[in-house]
């Protein structure tokens, strides 16, 4: 179906791709792996079009379509979300596509599987944040049925029941896939076959992620055998030739042996960093057997609720997660434990905890104009300094990129630095929101062994099962208001999940017996009424729409005197006698207003 011909790439001279050559095939699901900064994403582009190979070529069949989702899109507005789907209606080369009911039907399934609610349908895209106007390309590629699925990390703003919808649907597929993720367990469900770029080269294996990481293992291993002997080779016949330079008798076997070295055809082996398999947290000052307690707990928003009745209690030690769709409350609750959201009910941190916090934005909270290095450095403390070179190697900024500006590094680059800031100060409770976002599987792993040594208590905001699997022994799930505990591990939860879906399923059927309807007849009762409820539920919906803007624009107003008032007391502060205890308080006061503030807005300009 494609083929991929003897193809380089060079950025500034600089070799990404070194002379690769593979097929894709119809149907086949691939896994394109390695490290951050492979080539991964630059071979995708390759692919999709939108660059230019420096040597080499793609071959496509006659016809061939080919869908990509790339890890940054530009959006344009203007359109609700059922539009903007609807609007690849015709787009399509298969005669299904064509049928408009069958194509409404579908184009339902997947928006609903990629997390929206029907409610969503008629928003403008505009009201969505970046993680859902993802989905809403992803739905565009899927229902467009292309021949050549290419998905750069598709999973990176999708929940794990969306995730799990997305796994069944490209199982289900005709279209072929070539996909790079980081999460393992969804290329390892998806992907039957891995292809690895390293060094500028490809290793090619028809087998699943968790197998090819096992063969990898033996090839390196063999690598590593077959360069010892050629170096082993390499030394003696130079050690030969200095020998007998000078030696008449044995001019013609040292020219020999100069020729052979010529031509020897050097072998390498790909590097692999292991002294990051020894990075480990500062051990956890003792806390209190509870560091955190948490009672009837409630967040809302104007008149839009979080969560209620929230009550749960952390011991000392334990790890845990929080899972739940995107929306529901999950970073809501971590920023009211860190004390940056006001709310009802009782939360209590426990006796000397002290608490180390990675938000989903802590990346981009780095200085950019510093260094890798002046980055860690400006913040290390004590003995911690001598070992700031052995850190940094451990996250793969050894040697020259340590000297690397922030402004040049990339989102995972910036995230392993936001994480190595977190390892410098002795604490007692993690507190990590999506902290495996834009890391790659090795980094993640060495993040998963740190956190399964550390002595502390760990909260985490993931939807990675592999991450999760095997580190956290409790599950919270937020959802509909509420915040659910699951004792057991995440595939614990997740295999209680499908028998809850089962029991709800089998409520609903008996419902239906009770009232001695079929479904399909209660359907068309309720339609025979839609217009007028259609009607109602647009009046409503044009109201509610109406309060949420006047809300925008209090909070706005609200956001200016507060920020006015900060220019003030920044400039009273100016004045070395106006820098008293109680004058910086007030500053640390408005400052925690607008945040709170700044956030409201963020929430009413989802909704």
């Amino acid at each position: 179906m494609l083929t991929i011909d003897h193809l380089s790439m060079e950025f500034a001279s600089r070799p990404v791709l070194d002379d690769i050559t593979f097929l894709i095939n119809r149907k086949e699901r691939i896994a394109l792996v390695g490290k951050n900064g492979a080539g991964k994403s630059t071979l995708l582009r390759l692919i999709a079009g939108e660059y230019t190979p420096t040597s080499g070529r793609i071959a496509r069949e006659s016809g061939m379509t080919i869908g990509y989702l790339p890890q940054v899109m530009l959006h344009q507005d203007g359109r609700t979300l059922r539009e903007e789907v609807m609007s690849v209606r015709n787009e399509g080369t298969h005669d299904e596509v064509n049928d408009e009911a069958r194509f409404v039907a579908e184009m339902d399934r997947t928006i609903i599987g990629l997390g929206f609610e029907r409610k969503d349908f008629d928003r403008p895209c505009s009201e969505f944040s970046g993680g859902w106007r993802m989905r809403i390309e992803l739905a565009k590629i899927l229902l467009r049925h292309p021949d050549l699925l290419l998905l750069d990390e598709p999973t990176n703003h999708l929940d794990i029941e969306s995730i799990q919808w997305l796994e069944d649907f490209l199982k289900g597929s005709q279209s072929a896939v070539l996909l790079v993720s980081h999460d393992r367990a969804f290329i390892d469900n998806v992907c039957t076959r891995t292809i690895e770029i390293t060094l500028g080269r490809i290793y090619d294996y028809n087998v699943n992620y968790s197998r090819f990481v096992e063969l990898r293992k033996e090839r390196h291993e063999q690598q590593v055998r077959a360069y010892q002997n050629q170096q082993k080779m390499i030394q003696e016949t130079e050690d030969f030739i200095e020998r007998f330079r000078y030696k008449a008798t044995k001019a013609v076997q040292v020219q020999s042996r100069i020729k052979q070295l010529e031509k020897l055809d050097r072998l390498e082996v790909d590097l692999e960093d292991t002294s990051r398999l020894n990075l480990r947290f500062p051990p956890a000052p003792r806390s209190g057997d509870f560091p955190l307690i948490v009672e009837d707990l409630r967040k809302d928003f104007g008149e839009h609720n979080i969560f209620h009745d929230v009550t749960f209690t952390i011991h000392r030690g334990e790890k845990v997660a929080f899972v739940g769709k995107n929306g529901e409350g999950k970073t809501t609750l971590v920023k009211c434990i860190m004390d940056q959201l006001d709310y009802m009910g009782t939360l209590k941190v426990g006796h000397n905890v002290k608490i180390g916090y990675f938000a989903q934005n802590q990346a981009a909270l780095l200085d950019e104009d510093k260094t890798v290095f002046e980055t860690i450095d400006y913040v290390a403390v004590g003995d911690i300094r001598t070992k700031i070179r052995d850190i940094l190697g451990a996250f793969m900024f050894g040697g020259e990129a340590s000297e690397k500006k922030v402004k040049v590094l990339s989102g995972g680059e910036r995230s392993r630095l936001a994480m190595i800031r977190l390892l410098l100060e002795p604490c007692n409770l993690l507190i990590l929101d999506e902290p495996t976002n834009h890391l790659d599987m090795q980094s993640k792993d060495v993040l998963k062994t740190a956190l399964q040594d550390f002595n502390g208590t760990v909260i985490c905001v993931s939807h990675d099962r592999d991450f999760l699997n095997g580190l956290v022994s409790k599950v919270y799930e937020f959802g509909g208001g509420h915040v659910k505990e699951h004792l057991g591990g995440i595939y614990d939860f997740l295999r209680s999940k499908k028998i809850d879906n089962l029991q709800e399923l089998e409520k609903k059927d008996k419902r239906d017996k009770a009232d001695g309807q079929p479904t399909v007849n209660r359907q068309s009762t309720e339609t025979s009424s839609g217009s007028k409820q259609d009607y109602a539920a647009q009046k409503a919906e044009a109201a509610a729409r109406r309060k949420k803007e006047k809300q925008i624009a209090e909070t706005e107003e609200a956001i200016a005197q507060l920020e006015a008032q900060q220019a003030e007391i920044e400039q009273q502060l100016a004045l070395p006698e106006n820098q008293t205890a109680e004058m910086f308080q007030k500053y640390e006061n408005i400052k925690h207003q607008i945040e709170q503030k700044m956030y409201e807005w963020e929430i009413l300009s989802d909704e």
